[in-house]
């Protein structure tokens, strides 16, 4: 069987928030101080994670990644937001929708991974205290991160593969979406 591919439109439109023209200027202003707080956060957290020699532990370590796939993961959405927000645009084409989509799905899978990463982490600390250091050394901790790129990834690519295959040839309007 042939696999088909029949994708017949080049955009969809985004409603959802930018329909009153008065309280644009307030949601941009809004979000963009939202997603500089978060990024200026995380960048801290990560910073202060490098720069001090007491915090080079496991914990902190997989804290940092964690701050780095947050960064990344606001960056993903909002930018776009912040953008259709000053060009009062509501249309995205479909390769940056499964595109956004796909860098979406990587970093909230990151995200889960990570953060199951660092529930085993706090597991071994707390049930095992004496075994931490042999059982979380530098070399499990780069593995297990890498582990949650790999992973994450291929999700990503095969979530975004299989919308990619998909008809959309009648309803371009997306109701509700948060830009």
């Amino acid at each position: 069987m042939k696999p088909r591919k029949s994708t017949q439109i080049s955009e969809f439109l985004l409603l959802g928030i930018l329909e009153d023209p008065e309280l644009q200027p307030l949601i941009f202003g809004l979000f963009l101080s939202m997603y500089l707080v978060t990024v200026l956060g995380n960048l801290l957290i990560i910073l202060a994670t490098i720069s001090d020699s007491h915090l080079h532990m496991p914990m902190y370590f997989f804290l940092s990644n964690l701050s780095f796939v947050d960064i990344c993961s606001t960056s993903t959405t909002v930018q776009k937001m912040l953008v259709n927000i000053q060009t009062q645009s509501e249309a995205i084409t479909y390769m940056g929708c499964i595109t956004q989509m796909c860098f979406f799905i990587l970093f909230v899978g990151l995200d889960f991974f990570l953060l199951t990463v660092m529930a085993y982490d706090r597991f071994v600390a707390i049930c095992h205290p004496l075994h931490y250091k042999v059982v979380m050394n530098h070399q499990l901790c780069v593995l297990l991160v890498l582990m949650c790129w790999i992973l994450s990834v291929l999700n990503s690519l095969l979530q975004s593969l299989m919308v990619s295959w998909l008809s959309f040839c009648t309803h371009v309007e997306i109701p509700h979406f948060f830009l």
